[in-house]
C-alpha cells in the first residue's frame, strides 16, 4: 500500500491523515506550526470535531500515523520506495487582504519548498481550494523546482468537508473528484482511495480545471440557496408572512428540497463567504464576470442578515442597547465545530457591545477560540450564567443543547423575558408559553 503525507494540518489537513492512516495507509502529516505539530503527535487535536479525537488517538498510537514540521522528512518518507510516496496539499488560501481574490501564497510555498527535495518522480495532489488554472501554474512550478522535472506529476482532488461532519466526509463522502492530466496519475489515486470505491463511493475523472471550479461551484451554489430563503425572509417581514412555512411549502417540491431552506442569520465560517468572493475574482481574470455577477448579490443578502438581527435585537430592546445586558447563545459560524472564522454570531454580538450593551457569550465548545479573536466580549460557562440578568437573548448558533433548554428554567435568571432566534430553530411554543416574547428573522411577532 502507498505511503501518504498531508501537508497542511487544519481541518482538512489533519482530518484527511487521520482517516487515511485508519484505511490502512503509513501517514505522515506536515505543518509548519510546531505547537500544533506536538500536540497531534500526542494524540490531541488542536480544534474541536466530533469524533476526531478518538480517530486521532487511535491512528497515532497504532504507529500508521506521525508527524512533522520538517519538509526533509516529507521527501525522505518511504525511504528506497519513496517516489511510491503520494503527497496530498491541504493547506488554507485565504482571501487577499483588501481584495476578494484568493491567496495563494501557502500553497506556493509548499511547491517552493517540497519540490527541491523531490528528485524521483512523485505524485502531488491538491485538496485546497483554489481559482481555475492554479494547479496548471502549479504543475509548471514543479517542474522547473524539482531535479525530477518534466516527470513530477500533480493532480487536483478537491475536497467536500463539512465542519461537524468532516470524517464521514471524508470516509464516506458523496462522491470523490479527481482532476489529472495522465493515465498514471488517476490510476495512483484510484489506489488510495480503492477502499472507498469497493464501497460504492462514486469516483469522477476530470480535467485540472474542471476539479477545481467543481468546489467552487459547489459552495456558489450552496451560497445562492441560503441567501435566497434569507431573501425571502425580508420579502416575507415586509409582507407579515412567516418565513418558516413558506420554506416548508418549498420543500415539498422535489426540485428545490428543503436542505439548507432554513432562514436565519446567514452562513459564515472559513469556506462559504471567501470562496465566493474568489470564485467572482476569478471569473472576472478570465472574462466571465458578468457570469457571476448574481454572486454579489448573494453576498449581500448574507450580509443584510447580521444587520437585521442587530435592528431587531435593537427594537426587543426598546430602542437603545445603551445599559442592557445581552445574552448571546453561539460563538462559533455554525454548531459541532470550535471554527469562530467570519462568525455572524461573533459579528452581532461585538456590534452590539459597541453600540453600549453589556454582552455576555456562551458557546458549548467555542469560548475559547472567540475569546482569543474577540477578547472585549465576556464569556459564561454556561447558557444559564450568559442569560443571568439579561433583557434579551439572542440566540445565534443552533446547537443541539440551546434547544433542549427548559425555557422555564432560563426565564427563572432573566430580567426580561425576551428572546431573538436568530436561526429560527428554537420551539416559539415553548418559548410563548413560558413567557418569552419570541421573535425571530422572517416572521411575524406573534408567530
Amino acid at each position: 500500500m502507498k505511503r501518504i503525507t498531508v501537508i497542511g494540518t487544519g481541518y482538512l489537513g489533519a482530518v484527511h491523515a487521520a482517516s487515511m492512516a485508519s484505511l490502512g495507509y503509513e501517514v505522515l502529516g506536515m505543518d509548519v506550526d510546531a505547537e500544533k505539530i506536538a500536540a497531534l503527535a500526542a494524540g490531541r487535536p488542536p480544534f474541536f470535531e466530533p469524533g476526531f479525537d478518538e480517530l486521532l488517538g487511535e491512528q497515532v498510537a497504532s504507529g500508521r500515523l506521525r508527524f512533522t514540521n520538517s519538509y526533509a522528512d516529507l521527501a525522505s518518507f518511504g525511504g528506497e520506495e519513496r517516489g511510491d510516496t503520494v503527497h496530498f496539499v491541504c493547506v488554507n488560501t485565504p482571501q487577499r487582504k483588501g481584495e476578494y481574490a484568493a491567496d495563494t501564497a501557502y500553497i506556493d510555498s509548499v511547491i517552493d519548498n517540497l519540490a527541491p527535495l523531490l528528485d524521483v518522480p512523485t505524485l502531488i495532489i491538491g485538496k485546497s481550494t483554489v481559482p481555475a488554472g492554479t494547479a496548471a501554474r502549479l504543475t509548471s512550478r514543479l517542474r522547473a523546482l524539482s531535479p525530477a522535472g518534466d516527470e513530477m506529476r500533480l493532480a487536483w482532488n478537491p475536497e467536500f468537508l463539512r465542519e461537524g461532519y468532516a470524517i464521514e466526509d471524508t470516509l464516506r463522502p458523496d462522491r470523490l473528484v479527481i482532476g489529472v492530466q495522465d493515465a498514471e496519475s488517476e490510476a495512483a489515486l484510484r489506489e488510495v482511495y480503492r477502499p472507498l470505491t469497493d464501497a460504492g463511493i462514486p469516483l469522477l475523472v476530470t480535467d485540472l480545471a474542471t476539479s477545481e471550479l467543481v468546489k467552487a461551484a459547489a459552495n456558489a451554489f450552496l451560497s445562492t440557496k441560503i441567501s435566497f430563503i434569507n431573501a425571502m425572509a425580508e420579502v416575507c417581514e415586509a409582507a407579515g408572512a412567516d418565513v418558516m412555512l413558506l420554506s416548508k411549502a418549498l420543500s415539498f417540491d422535489p426540485r428545490i428540497g428543503g436542505r439548507f431552506l432554513v432562514p436565519g442569520l446567514g452562513f459564515g465560517g472559513g469556506c462559504l463567504p471567501k470562496d465566493i468572493r474568489a470564485f467572482m475574482a476569478r471569473a472576472g481574470e478570465l472574462g466571465a464576470d458578468q457570469a457571476l455577477a448574481f454572486l454579489k448579490e448573494v453576498d449581500a443578502i448574507n450580509m443584510r442578515r447580521r444587520a437585521r438581527t442587530i435592528d431587531l435585537a435593537r427594537e426587543e430592546c426598546d430602542g437603545s442597547f445603551l445599559g442592557k445586558r445581552i445574552a448571546v447563545w453561539g460563538a462559533a459560524f455554525k454548531p459541532d465545530t470550535d471554527d469562530v472564522r467570519d462568525s455572524p454570531a461573533l459579528n452581532v454580538a461585538a456590534s452590539i457591545l459597541l453600540q453600549g450593551a453589556q454582552v455576555t457569550v456562551y458557546d458549548p465548545k467555542a469560548n475559547d477560540t472567540a475569546a482569543k479573536n474577540f477578547p472585549t466580549l465576556t464569556y459564561a460557562d454556561s447558557a444559564l450564567e450568559a442569560a443571568q440578568g439579561a433583557d434579551l437573548i439572542l440566540h445565534l448558533t443552533e446547537w443541539r443543547e440551546f434547544r433542549e433548554l427548559d425555557p422555564n428554567a432560563v426565564g427563572e435568571v432573566v430580567a426580561e423575558r425576551r428572546v431573538l432566534d436568530g436561526r429560527n430553530a428554537l420551539d416559539s411554543d415553548l418559548w410563548r408559553a413560558a413567557g418569552f416574547t419570541y421573535r425571530a428573522l422572517g416572521r411575524p411577532s406573534a408567530a
